[in-house]
């Protein structure tokens, strides 16, 4: 299943891309996005805004935004473990890869994400494929997993405006 989710913040690339690449606004994040129930694992961020830098997210959601029907597939609680890879900003863009995989699931999201300028302040655009090895019901846990991603990137959009409005 495609994926494309665009997020919008009111500042230019640069801005976005330093806040990005900040360990205590990505750790911050992850456990503001996560709604109740969630717990921060691990937040890794290497390199940085002007060299490019890896952001690793480690993190346990609960499962009450999964349709029932999907649930026994996943149990309880899912890991997410999330990669995103920014190169250095070039021409007033700055290009990615995404990687997103829920543990215990056979559920992977894989693509690509980059920040361009939009008037005065960027789009961040995620645009991938999820994809569930499940006979059957693959569709269906895409369609959920797909779901549950575009909430938790606009809990990440919302908490990204609230931190730039500081």
């Amino acid at each position: 299943m495609h994926l494309s989710v665009e997020l919008r913040y009111p500042a230019p690339v640069p801005a976005v891309g330093a806040m990005l690449a900040d360990e205590e606004f990505v750790r911050w994040r992850a456990a503001r996005s996560g709604g109740s129930g969630a717990h921060v694992e691990q937040v890794d961020v290497t390199g940085g805004p002007v060299e490019g830098f890896t952001v690793t997210v480690r993190r346990t959601l609960p499962t009450d935004q999964i349709p029932a029907h999907v649930r026994s597939f996943v149990g309880g609680q899912l890991e997410i473990r999330q990669a995103e890879a920014y190169e250095p900003e070039r021409d007033g863009e700055r290009a990615g890869t995404v990687s997103l995989e829920i543990t215990g699931a056979p559920v992977r999201l894989t693509g690509t994400v980059t920040l361009s300028p939009d008037g005065d302040g960027t789009v961040q655009r995620y645009d991938g494929d999820v994809k569930a090895s499940v006979p059957l019901f693959g569709s269906a846990i895409e369609q959920a997993a797909a779901e549950a991603v575009r909430t938790a990137l606009a809990a990440e959009e919302s908490a990204g405006r609230e931190w730039l409005a500081r």
